[in-house]
């Protein structure tokens, strides 16, 4: 049996979005892709590390992370039972012996004590149900001045590339998704350090770091990936086809502007924490 402190959260990655982000990983591995480098650049993951990948969806990172500590090993935790299905395919595919994934609640998982030299997450521990609380057990995960690194969204401006381009679709976008409901609890870097330094944490850093997000490899493409987005359909899922096809148009229109020679490349911003086991 697994115990979820986020019922909310569990029901919804197990359900219609997460097999969307499990049939689809290229596409969120895309867009997210350009961050990887700063994150492990800041997670410092060592041949012989232990690492543990907080929220690991498909399994990128935790593949990387595995790549990285050929010599140690990797564990990749999630609430989502499709996302791990396919993370388990594609390990196996890449040949790596060093990684498991199992499904759980990081908030209250029973991860061994001191069992981790390094924690990362790209993105995944903005669904806590309670973030100190999260913070708190997930110290106990790691060694002592053991290291974690994560990634979260910047908050997102009105006159952002991003918003720009999605300027048409944005006022029917009322409400989040029930994957999505989450994703703005870590935006603002003094409440980043509050819930660090009350979960244990120390030496807590909050970087900003800007990359290219990639959305397809051309207007077309990129619109279809946006439109197939789990907030997107769930917000049109009573409008109808005439307007989805007119907005949808608009988008397109406005996603030209940023096709380059690799792809359609958004401006995209996050922050990369950093942080010490106390």
């Amino acid at each position: 049996m697994h115990t979820f402190a986020n019922r909310q959260q569990a029901e919804a990655w197990n359900d219609w979005e997460g097999v969307l982000w499990a049939e689809q990983p290229e596409r969120y591995n895309g867009m997210m892709g350009a961050f990887n480098a700063p994150l492990f650049a800041a997670a410092d993951v060592t041949a012989q590390a232990r690492v543990l990948d907080v929220g690991c969806g498909t399994g990128q990172t935790t593949r990387l992370a595995a790549q990285r500590a050929y010599e140690g090993n990797v564990l990749g935790v999630d609430l989502s039972a499709p996302m791990l299905e396919r993370a388990r395919r594609d390990a196996a595919a890449e040949g790596l012996d060093n990684v498991t994934f199992e499904q759980g609640d990081a908030q209250v998982h029973p991860f061994p004590d001191r069992g981790f030299d390094v924690l990362i997450s790209r993105g995944g521990v903005m669904f806590f149900a309670d973030h100190i609380a999260a913070f708190t057990h997930l110290r106990h995960a790691l060694v002592p001045a053991g290291r974690l690194a994560f990634l979260g969204p910047q908050p997102a401006g009105p006159d952002s590339a991003y918003a720009r381009a999605t300027a048409a679709l944005s006022p029917f976008l009322r409400e989040a998704s029930p994957a999505s409901r989450g994703m703005g609890s870590l935006l603002d870097p003094a409440r980043i350090r509050h819930v660090l330094a009350a979960g244990g944490f120390t030496d807590i850093e909050v970087a900003p770091v800007e990359a290219p997000m990639t959305f397809g490899a051309d207007a077309e493409e990129a619109a279809d990936f946006l439109f197939s987005m789990g907030p997107t359909r769930y917000n049109l899922r009573n409008v109808d086809p005439a307007t989805i096809a007119r907005v949808r148009a608009e988008v397109h229109e406005a996603l030209t502007e940023f096709e380059t020679a690799d792809g359609v490349c958004i401006p995209g911003a996050v922050w990369i924490v950093t942080a010490r086991r106390a």
